[in-house]
């Protein structure tokens, strides 16, 4: 057995059975595990996808949102323990793969259209 086959072993360990489905230009709200001294507690972030980037155990998502008049962006790993559970808020129609031209707008132009199906 060579190292790859030994390395994808592993990483099919570690990812979740249940992803959720989602893209760029939703709106999410993520459920994360925060551990406080010997507490452990669930702590929600919501906002919009900016990117989802690489694959299997390695899969990324980028959340922007907007604190106190202040962009905040959180990459999270889909397939860490951290992640509870993602929950997908509204749709959204955007026409590319990575939504960076968002970072340089505040309030109503930073928003992305709604998907209606």
């Amino acid at each position: 057995m060579n190292a790859t086959e030994i390395i994808r072993k592993i990483e099919a360990e570690q990812m979740k059975e249940t992803v959720p489905e989602f893209r760029v230009g939703d709106t999410v709200r993520v459920h994360a595990k925060i551990k406080e001294g010997n507490r452990e507690r669930i702590q929600v972030f919501e906002g919009i996808v900016l990117k989802k980037q690489g694959q299997s155990s390695r899969e990324t998502f980028t959340v922007r949102k907007f604190s106190n008049g202040v962009g905040v962006e959180k990459t999270w790993p889909l397939h860490s323990p951290i992640v509870e559970k993602v929950d997908v808020v509204r749709r959204g129609k955007v026409r590319r793969a990575k939504l960076n031209y968002l970072r340089g707008r505040v309030g109503k132009r930073a928003k992305v259209k709604e998907l209606v199906k």
